[in-house]
């Protein structure tokens, strides 16, 4: 049995194409993901001293912290000493353009700080900077 020819075309009009909607929402999102900026972060809190010579750092790439206790943190895992060097490489080699920033908590070792300096040079990056909130005036 046939349907008449206006019952037809009322069921075809109350379809919503939602096809531009979504595109709409994939295009926003696309958009979202692409100008988010993502902060690194070494992986702890540590207490740094404060300078009054501080001056922020653009394009800090690879975040190595040095706790209090001397234990050594790159990308929220703690890292063996002898494996700082290879650890900067690879980040160096993700990103050539990055430098090194050392946030050594106030109560960490010299010699722990100096040692993961030298492994950033050894490791081809010149430019290593250590992390200081600005003193109050």
């Amino acid at each position: 049995m046939r349907q008449p020819a206006g019952l037809r075309q009322e069921e075809e009009e109350q379809e919503i194409n939602i096809t531009p909607m979504l595109d709409v929402v994939f295009i926003m999102l696309i958009f979202f993901i692409v100008t988010a900026s993502f902060v690194k972060e070494a992986g702890i809190d540590v207490n740094k001293p404060e300078a009054q010579t501080s001056q922020p750092k653009e394009k800090a790439n690879i975040l190595v912290a040095i706790d209090a206790s001397g234990g050594i943190w790159i990308d929220r895992r703690k890292v063996d000493p002898r494996a700082v060097r290879a650890n900067i490489e690879r980040l160096h080699a993700e990103n050539p353009q990055g430098t090194v920033v050392i946030q050594a908590d106030a109560d960490s070792k010299t010699a722990v700080l100096v040692q993961v300096m030298d492994a950033a040079r050894l490791a081809g990056v010149y430019d290593v900077a250590i992390a200081a909130p600005r003193a109050g005036p």
